[in-house]
């Protein structure tokens, strides 16, 4: 018996030799030092004739990334008295201080790192192959991959085991557990590199099978195998064979086939 089973789971630049203060939940010690520093920056920026007034503060809320995912991204753009801060409390939420010139510079490259990651979407079908059954599934007897495998393979059948989709958010993880059973644990992790026209999606993959093994009289025994292990490249929109995994040593194998695609 079949079953569908829908989951949804949820540029580097080098570093400037002087770079800008950054403070994270600062105690009392920590904005006493700050202060201090401040002072010297703003010490600074008179000596260089830039009056304290000239400077052009900034709080920027972010929208899909981390303050503390960019700063080490920014700090090129900051000057000698620039200075940028966030706290763990407010993630999302930068405060910035620097010439005119220097501020509008940064907040470009925030709305350039500012985005929303790409969500990548997954096809997954488990295949069990058969080199004495010669008997395939209606559904796989017109597949184009089915039949170079049967060019390849020595098996002779093909029935479909179960068919998945996964949704996650490139660079998370992402699980689902599936198969007649849900015996079958999938785990994907997509790095997706280029535009969406034309992205390729590099896929860490790993397939599990949980089973019940009696070791004595009404004992059984959870022992969990790891089936196929692989890193998955794909053009988005296009649909591969990731391994082949025998079971048991007998004359049938599962068979992971994977489409990825990025979605709005």
């Amino acid at each position: 018996m079949k079953k569908t089973t829908i989951s949804f789971l949820a540029l580097a630049f080098t570093l400037a030799a002087v770079t800008p203060v950054m403070a994270q939940d600062p105690g009392p010690a920590a904005v006493a030092s700050h202060d201090r520093e401040q002072e010297t920056k703003t010490a600074q920026a008179e000596r260089m004739g830039i009056a304290p007034t000239a400077l052009r503060k900034e709080i920027v809320k972010l929208k899909y990334v981390r303050a503390e995912q960019i700063v080490t991204l920014l700090r090129p753009y900051f000057s000698n008295y620039g200075t940028v801060q966030f706290q763990n409390s407010l993630p999302s939420v930068l405060s910035l201080s620097d010439t005119p010139e220097n501020v509008e510079k940064i907040l470009a490259a925030i709305r350039e790192l500012d985005v929303k990651a790409p969500d990548v979407q997954y096809t997954i079908q488990l295949v069990l192959g058969s080199e004495t059954d010669a008997a395939t599934d209606t559904e796989l007897q017109g597949d184009p991959i089915i039949k170079e495998l049967r060019k390849l393979l020595r098996f002779k059948g093909y029935t479909l085991l179960d068919t998945t989709l996964m949704r996650t958010v490139n660079g998370r993880d992402a699980l689902v557990k599936f198969g007649p059973k849900a015996e079958f644990e999938l785990y994907l992790r997509p790095d997706v590199a280029g535009d969406a026209k034309a992205a390729a999606i590099e896929t860490r993959v790993r397939l599990r099978q949980t089973q019940a093994k009696q070791t004595e009289p009404n004992v059984s025994k959870i022992e969990t195998a790891t089936l196929i292990e692989s890193t998955l490249n794909v053009k988005s929109g296009e649909r591969t064979v990731v391994g082949v995994s025998k079971l048991d040593g007998g004359d049938k194998g599962l068979i992971l086939i994977i489409s990825a695609k990025i979605v709005d």
